[in-house]
């Protein structure tokens, strides 16, 4: 009757250590494929996301020179009107993460500026010069910067910039949105993402 006891109560244990098993398997060979496709759905992600816009100004350049101990002075001057095409982009295949099979864990641990180009298309009108104080490249070279910083100050004033960071915060919430599909956590600055009203707290926007 012992034998019995024993053996049932052996094949009770030797069963219970298999099904464990077998479930600790399955658990990994799931978690494998989950994160497996949280790193191919992370590749659509990555994309460049562009956001455009036009600026529209006019700027007058006015040099002087002087002569003969200060006794003459040159001048030289040129109205400028500009028409700018400005992109702002946000490259998100160099978006960095680890991911964690354990934790079941998605950090960002990088998210790429933002890139700011300026494509300015520059016509001179009125330009009036003297002979010894012509228009010359330094006089183009020195247009062109004063020309690139109305632009900057012209872009941090206007809509574009956010416009492009929501555009980026609306790709990070895909991630967001991924993750919890796959009953994953998605942190990023040390702190789990729980909400998509969260990221523009955390990427300070």
């Amino acid at each position: 009757m012992k034998n019995i006891v024993l053996g049932m109560l052996l094949a009770f244990v030797v069963g219970f250590v298999f099904r464990y098993c077998e479930n600790q398997k399955d658990e990994q060979k799931a978690t494998l494929q989950s994160s497996q496709l949280l790193q191919e759905q992370l590749k659509n992600v990555g994309k460049l996301i562009v956001t455009e816009g036009h600026f529209s100004d006019v700027m007058s350049y006015k040099d002087a020179k002087k002569f003969y101990m200060d006794l003459y002075t040159s001048e030289k001057k040129a109205l400028v009107v500009v028409n700018a095409d400005v992109t702002i982009a946000y490259d998100l295949s160099e978006i960095r993460y680890d991911i964690n099979t354990e934790t079941k864990t998605l950090t960002i641990t990088n998210i790429p500026e933002a890139e700011i180009k300026i494509y300015p298309d520059l016509e001179y009108y009125d330009i009036q010069q003297e002979y010894l104080n012509p228009f010359s490249e330094i006089d183009y070279n020195r247009i062109k910067s004063k020309v690139n910083s109305q632009l900057q100050k012209k872009i941090e004033g206007s809509k574009l910039k956010s416009n492009a960071k929501n555009r980026l915060i609306s790709e990070l919430q895909r991630m967001l949105v991924l993750t919890n599909s796959l009953g994953w956590t998605l942190i990023h600055n040390d702190t789990p993402v729980t909400k998509e009203e969260i990221f523009p707290q955390l990427l300070n926007l």
